[in-house]
């Protein structure tokens, strides 16, 4: 967090809000530097999560506040994310898997009860060969989903349940609640 001490009080209640967010297992969130040039007040989490089939997703929620607003956000905070996973091949070229990506995080925002404006955003799909000496395996496919929403006001907590919702589902875990079929809970 950027300069605590004197901190506006909407940003102290964002970050309170962000902080109180209760993962659930799979998805881990911890505080880090967040930016420090893109508006006078920031806050950043950082978010990992494994699937069921160790699909590993991680990303990071960053809170920026300007008292002052800006033009582009339509208020004075904003919420930013990033979220990137490594796809196996055949998920990789899915022709519907940018919208069904965008979806998630619509759906996540949605069904968490986070009310936003001025939502946009990329779901990029990346195919990486490796050649000589470069370790690691000789392809990998990943996809980012990048977006930014204005928040209608501090009460954050939905939209931070969003973000593990989106690591979630991009790692391929059911709703809480749900068992995938062939798990089996330990009694």
């Amino acid at each position: 967090m950027t300069a605590k001490t004197h901190a506006p009080e909407l940003f102290r209640e964002a970050v309170a809000a962000l902080q109180s967010v209760q993962p659930r297992p799979e998805v881990r969130l911890e505080a880090i530097r967040p930016p420090q040039r893109l508006a006078p007040w920031s806050y950043a989490l950082s978010g990992e999560a494994t699937g069921p089939a160790e699909v590993l997703a991680t990303g990071r929620l960053v809170l920026l506040h300007d008292p002052e607003g800006q033009e582009a956000w339509n208020g004075v905070l904003r919420l930013v994310v990033y979220v990137r996973a490594e796809l196996d091949r055949e998920l990789a070229t899915d022709p519907f898997l940018p919208g069904v990506s965008w979806s998630w995080l619509t759906d996540a925002l949605e069904h968490s009860g986070a009310s936003w404006t001025a939502l946009g955003g990329t779901v990029t799909e990346t195919s990486s060969a490796r050649f000589g000496d470069i370790a690691g395996p000789s392809r990998t496919d990943d996809l980012e989903v990048r977006a930014s929403w204005t928040p209608v006001d501090a009460e954050l907590r939905p939209h931070g349940d969003a973000f593990c919702q989106l690591l979630s589902s991009v790692v391929g875990l059911p709703p809480t609640g749900v068992t995938l079929f062939g798990q089996r809970q330990s009694s």
